[in-house]
């Protein structure tokens, strides 16, 4: 059985920021890197650069914390659509998470977007992960 990628950096993600953790490592492929690049883009991380190690590229991500420690500012992550169930969604029936604050990421025939983006270009695909 294949390795959901997906959901590895959604569970690496979520774990580090639950365990406030400054920098998190993940395995760089083509859709990693579009996914980090999304998220670094609507601002739920700080920095990525790219690591090699015995032949290996890695991803090290750093995530964005307050200041405050009494403030959690914890960020959600859910996957849905997975590889034994696929969520497909035309561009009018993409979900608005929070009223809008927070982010559908979608795999189009035009690459990965955001749900903000694929309304305004008019086209649907399949539903990744939920980020809010």
């Amino acid at each position: 059985m294949g390795r959901d990628t997906i959901a590895e950096i959604i569970t690496y993600i979520r774990n580090a920021d639950l365990g406030r953790k400054r920098v998190v490592r993940i395995a760089s492929t083509n859709i990693t890197e579009n996914i980090v690049k999304i998220l670094l883009r609507e601002g739920f991380i700080e920095n990525v650069r790219k690591h090699r190690e015995n032949n290996k590229d890695f991803l090290v991500l750093t995530l964005r914390h307050r200041r405050n420690r009494n403030y959690r500012n914890i960020l959600n992550l859910k996957r849905i659509s997975r590889p034994g169930l696929r969520i497909y969604s035309n561009y009018q029936r993409i979900p608005r998470i929070l009223g809008g604050m927070g982010i559908v990421i979608l795999s189009t025939s035009r690459g990965l977007m955001t749900d903000r983006e694929a309304r305004l270009e008019g086209i649907g695909g399949e539903i990744l992960c939920y980020i809010w």
